[in-house]
């Protein structure tokens, strides 16, 4: 159980490493998201199921779908 707790983590420090450094938003936005969705995975494990499904439809998917659209439809001015 601490290792699967352990390979979580780290899965989500890479994750949010990787949404820092990537040039494309929808990219970083996407990476975004799956921190998020890792952390209610991390939720459920710790006998918090309620907080977990929260931060699955919140975080994971009500926010990254925000963005991509806010992203989509912004102009970009580019010389």
């Amino acid at each position: 159980m601490i290792f699967g707790i352990s390979l979580l983590v780290v899965l989500m420090l890479v994750g949010a490493i990787a949404a820092s450094i990537f040039r494309d938003l929808i990219s970083a936005v996407i990476a975004a998201a799956l921190v998020s969705l890792i952390a209610s995975i991390l939720f459920y494990f710790l006998q918090a199921p309620d907080v977990a499904m929260a931060e699955a439809a919140i975080g994971a998917a009500l926010t990254a779908a925000i963005f991509i659209i806010a992203i989509r439809r912004a102009k970009r001015y580019e010389e």
